[in-house]
């Protein structure tokens, strides 16, 4: 049986509080819900649902890379908004990035933690292990 491990990945926004960033477990990355931290500066960008959509989906990515995975590994998203009728630009968005191959997904609206922020979105990627 695989062991769980936690995994750290510089490159991409820190965890602002007490969770992994990624954890491994078998052949799939479990990826923290990511917000729209800028992962230079450690600071939320709000910049309107297009723009956050965009940074949180790299962020996903950034993670991702650093576990030498892709998006092209992910099969579950969930993604929260705090407005509903921020669905129909989130999905855009969503969908080019996405534009190969998109995978399942649940969106739900939700009060996040920090004040203005209007996403954030986990996955899991299924990426098996080399021996």
């Amino acid at each position: 049986m695989s062991e769980v491990k936690q995994i750290r990945v510089d490159e991409a926004p820190a965890p602002k509080g007490a969770y992994a960033q990624v954890v491994r477990a078998g052949d799939f990355l479990y990826v923290s819900g990511q917000g729209p931290i800028d992962p230079e500066s450690q600071e939320f960008v709000l910049s309107g649902i297009r723009g956050e959509t965009k940074l949180v989906l790299e962020n996903i990515e950034r993670v991702l890379q650093g576990c030498k995975a892709s998006r092209s590994n992910i099969v579950k998203c969930g993604v929260y908004l705090t407005d509903a009728s921020d669905f129909p630009a989130m999905n855009e968005v969503y969908a080019e990035f996405f534009a190969a191959s998109a995978p399942a997904r649940t969106t739900v609206q939700a009060t996040l933690v920090e004040p203005g922020m209007k996403i954030e979105i986990d996955c899991i990627a299924y990426f098996p292990e080399t021996k």
